[in-house]
């Protein structure tokens, strides 16, 4: 079997088939990179989920917390509570809407 010829010879190096060959590479790693899924953006939803989440629980603790305070100081037993925690609340529900209203890359150079 090795003293058979193969059945066509190959074929000399051509400039035409290497600029093809080139342009075929290219194209694969253009949709390669097209297709690769973009850790970014999911990294980036998963932070401000938890920025959401850090807003909300730190408002309303943080108004609790305040709120209390004042009820102590001032002897004002239930009004300082409810006041805090109505305040907190805005003010979380603020932060978030503030944020959500920012386009991404702007959200970035916020950290």
């Amino acid at each position: 079997m090795s003293d058979e010829k193969p059945a066509r010879e190959p074929i000399a190096e051509d400039a035409r088939i290497d600029a093809l060959e080139e342009r075929l590479r290219a194209a694969r790693e253009r949709e390669n990179e097209r297709n690769r899924p973009k850790a970014s953006g999911a990294d980036a939803n998963y932070r401000s989920g938890n920025r959401v989440l850090a807003d909300l629980l730190g408002g309303i603790l943080g108004g609790l917390v305040l709120g209390w305070l004042v009820d102590v100081v001032a002897g004002i037993s239930p009004w300082g509570l409810l006041a805090g925690l109505f305040l907190g609340i805005v003010v979380a529900f603020r932060n978030i809407f503030r944020m959500a209203n920012t386009r991404p890359e702007d959200s970035s150079q916020e950290d």
